[in-house]
């Protein structure tokens, strides 16, 4: 990468593990890659340089954002403005059979976190929003307003694994119906009898809950873990990166298992019925010097599944 493409980049968002991650993707420059987070592109540009004349690389991001900032300009490579749960669909349609391997580096990017417009961070008042694709879907506002008080009772334990998740959601439930739920203010407002705005470890996963249930993350991740295995050819493999238990449980059980939810199925010769083998027993964590370079990287672990 280029000076200018790591500032382009890293303004965006610093890509975490980046070494460890396309070491342990990239087995075959010739091959076919997909990138299922493209945010910055800092993972991207990096697979680019390690893949010769004929490897390609499909990257995804449904945030037009991630679009706008898209700079490479390269015959090996496709951008594809999509979930990556749509992955099959794209690569029928680009008439792609299998691929060596598949990145993603789940949760938000930098970029999500820094821009005071898209809601995802309580340091700014914006409109409810918290969409990762802006231009489609429900907000926040819209999510909570639709929900029954025990479905999102249900998400913020589920999905934020809150104490009280149903105070809250009791709460939540009386401003969004009186019309008084439209802010990133109005939501610290209303929660401030349980939650006040001192406590930011217990703000952050009332705003993970809500931000996993608009965009349906565990949802597009099992879809990604099953398509996937699909697409691999044998010894291709995933490299995923998760910052939270939530993202983490799931690839690990899948690794291991076969499944998110970590039950052992076997055939009748008690043969596990998984396709997917984890590479290392334990996840790789970053350095202390990433951990002190970029401070959001601390909570990330990366796992490597291996198709049989």
């Amino acid at each position: 990468m280029s000076e200018k493409e790591i500032i382009r980049a890293e303004g965006y968002h610093v890509p975490v593990l980046l070494h460890e991650s396309i070491e342990a993707l990239v087995t075959n420059p010739d091959g076919i890659y997909l990138d299922c987070t493209f945010g910055g592109g800092g993972h991207s540009r990096h697979i680019l340089e390690q893949l010769s004349p004929k490897g390609h690389l499909f990257s995804f991001d449904r945030d037009p954002d991630a679009l706008a900032n898209c700079s490479i300009k390269d015959d090996r490579f496709t951008f594809v403005r999509s979930n990556f749960r749509h992955l099959l669909h794209f690569m029928d349609y680009y008439g792609i059979e299998q691929v060596d391997g598949i990145l993603a580096d789940l949760g938000l990017s930098s970029h999500h976190l820094d821009d005071e417009s898209r809601g995802f961070s309580f340091r700014f008042d914006a409109p409810l929003d918290m969409r990762m694709n802006s231009c489609g879907g429900k907000t926040a506002a819209q999510l909570i307003a639709d929900s029954t008080q025990e479905e999102l009772g249900a998400i913020l334990a589920n999905y934020g694994e809150l104490k009280g998740s149903y105070r809250i959601a009791t709460l939540l439930k009386r401003a969004s119906d009186g019309g008084k739920l439209q802010t990133i203010q109005d939501l610290l407002t209303t929660v401030a009898p349980v939650i006040p705005e001192r406590d930011k470890k217990s703000l952050a996963k009332l705003f993970q809950g809500l931000r996993i249930a608009v965009n349906d993350e565990i949802g597009a991740l099992q879809q990604l873990l099953t398509d996937g295995t699909q697409l691999l050819r044998p010894e291709g493999r995933f490299v995923i990166i998760t910052y939270h238990s939530l993202e983490d449980r799931p690839v690990k059980n899948f690794f291991r298992s076969g499944n998110i939810s970590g039950e052992r199925v076997t055939d009748h010769f008690g043969v596990p019925l998984t396709h997917i083998s984890p590479l290392h027993s334990k996840p790789i964590l970053p350095s202390a010097e990433e951990e002190t370079r970029n401070p959001r990287s601390r909570s990330a672990k990366l796992r490597i599944g291996v198709k049989g």
